[in-house]
């Protein structure tokens, strides 16, 4: 080979190898320019949920550490289509974000015959935000003492007993869905507009039960107008050591009801902002004051990678798929 040809074809390896860095650089800087303008995340939850005050603790945080303005905006109702029919809409840059939660991703496809979204192709989960347990919330004046009781009396009156949520679908109408199933009884589901109608329906006598989280339902239980039977999770929680587990309290000893939100962008973000995103997001959560909040409303950190979070919503997906069968629940 003579000087010249392999002069030239290094000279063109190096044009190659140019071009490739390009767009590496482009989304490179795409990441450190960002955020260039206020940012908005939209949540499905009311003002005042205990979600909503999670996402705005966090959007605060944001806010300081990124020296633009991160806005929350509620949208609450229609099983989150609302919030999710804003969010497509809007910018696709990861200036407009989303408060989701498990059902809005693992349930609703194995529940809804049609959908508005497409859960794989409309949303990019980055980071999940809390894990939430629910307990079973009855009115002070309740005269069950224990989950069994309240199994024993709903057996003895088949169709009699209620329970509410605040909309078919959602976590704690399929918990109790799931309820029913494991504990063989049938009681009637009554749907409430909003969480704090829920929990208030609850304290006034309207339901024998609802599931919940200290989030939405611990306003009523510090006044005094509800009661926690038992906690729906593996194990009690240290923010509240006298609340037994449900198989503690005379209930099936693998029933656990989890809820859970994540933060997510519009699939196909720029992979560098999404890193970004996620990257500072962690480390929002990772203040101690955020901590401390989580204690009190109940919730657990709930750290995961990527990949980690994509597995569980498919976990959580087949899940989902089964109780949704069990309880031969569909809409159209």
């Amino acid at each position: 080979m003579t000087r010249r040809p392999f002069l030239g074809l290094a000279t063109a390896g190096l044009v190659a190898l140019t071009l490739c860095a390009l767009p590496l650089r482009a989304t490179a800087q795409a990441a450190a320019d960002w955020p260039a303008k206020p940012v908005r995340i939209i949540t499905p939850f009311p003002a005042g949920a205990g979600p909503e005050a999670v996402m705005r603790m966090v959007a605060e945080k944001l806010g300081k550490l990124w020296g633009k303005p991160v806005i929350v905006e509620n949208r609450p109702g229609g099983n989150g289509f609302i919030a999710i029919g804003a969010f497509k809409q809007g910018d696709k840059d990861g200036y407009d974000l989303i408060q989701l939660d498990n059902v809005h991703l693992s349930a609703y496809p194995h529940l809804f015959k049609k959908l508005p979204y497409d859960p794989k192709a409309d949303f990019e989960p980055l980071v999940p935000l809390f894990k939430a347990a629910f307990f079973f919330a009855v009115p002070t004046s309740s005269p069950y003492k224990t989950v069994g009781d309240l199994i024993a009396d709903a057996k003895a009156k088949p169709g009699k007993l209620n329970y509410g949520s605040w909309s078919v679908g959602n976590p704690v109408h399929l918990g109790s869905e799931l309820f029913e199933v494991m504990t063989g009884t049938q009681m009637e589901h009554v749907v409430y507009k909003e969480t704090s109608q829920l929990y208030t329906g609850v304290a006034n006598g309207e339901l024998a039960f609802a599931l919940g989280s200290y989030g939405t339902s611990g306003a009523l239980l510090r006044a005094g107008r509800l009661r926690y039977l038992a906690v729906a999770g593996p194990k009690r929680l240290a923010a509240y050591p006298d609340v037994p587990t449900v198989g503690e309290s005379g209930g099936p000893a693998d029933f656990n009801v989890i809820g859970w939100t994540t933060l997510a962008a519009p699939k196909g973000l720029n992979p560098a902002v999404a890193e970004k995103i996620r990257r500072d997001v962690e480390k929002v959560l990772a203040e101690p004051d955020i901590a401390q909040r989580y204690a009190t409303f109940g919730y657990e950190p709930f750290s995961a990678t990527k990949d980690q979070l994509n597995a569980y919503v498919a976990s959580e997906s087949a899940r989902f798929a089964d109780v949704i069968k069990m309880a031969k629940i569909s809409l159209d």
